[in-house]
């Protein structure tokens, strides 16, 4: 059997078990989504947002990429970003690292591997800016798993300095961006305790001024 049929097989079968479920399910699906959650995840096959939070389809707003990377160059991503915030309306952007990410390891080895090396050379420069404390750990895989951390948490304060994210703030958007991290050998989500609803604790640096101020 070919993988895409496998996969078309498999479809049938979870839209008979919906439909046997809730047989409203996918005519309320239909006319619109309003997720309250936009995930920026890792692009790690392990790492399902729906799945790993029981969540159903619609209920969360998802960009993946190579190490749950927020890059300000990166359009894809911002055009995820401004449709969230902007016209969905999302109350919570949520970044989901994980330990062991193939993508922090790669930087962290610093061997190159081609094109990737550019996407991930920012990760290389969160190892060099806590690089104090990321050698005191005399475990290698812990040193790993604390900056998968790290990273979450400097991709967290990249949506925060967003013009999107802030003018949202300014208009008085409900919206607070944090920061998660997913340990694939348990299966369990952890809180960074990364959150943040407003410019107050933004460097004054990359606070911009909105265009009616």
């Amino acid at each position: 059997m070919r993988i895409v049929d496998k996969l078309i097989e498999k479809n049938r079968d979870w839209v008979s078990k919906m439909n046997e479920s809730n047989p409203n399910f996918f005519d309320g699906l239909k006319n619109q989504q309003h997720p309250e959650v936009l995930w920026i995840g890792c692009s790690d096959s392990r790492v399902s947002s729906n799945v790993i939070t029981g969540m159903m389809p619609g209920d969360i707003f998802v960009h993946r990429n190579v190490a749950n990377m927020v890059v300000s160059t990166d359009f894809n991503l911002l055009s995820v970003l401004q449709y969230a915030v902007d016209y969905l309306q999302v109350k919570c952007i949520i970044v989901c690292g994980h330990y062991n990410c193939g993508g922090v390891i790669a930087a962290y080895h610093s061997r190159q591997l081609g094109l990737i090396d550019n996407w991930l050379n920012p990760i290389r420069d969160v190892y060099f800016m806590n690089k104090k404390e990321l050698s005191s750990f005399e475990d290698e895989g812990e040193r790993i798993n604390r900056l998968c951390e790290l990273n979450v948490k400097q991709q967290v304060h990249n949506v925060c300095h967003t013009t999107i994210v802030q003018n949202a703030w300014d208009r008085g958007q409900e919206l607070s961006i944090c920061g998660l991290i997913y340990d694939v050998a348990n299966g369990l989500l952890k809180d960074l305790k990364e959150v943040h609803n407003s410019t107050r604790n933004i460097p004054s640096i990359y606070v911009v001024d909105s265009p009616e101020t």
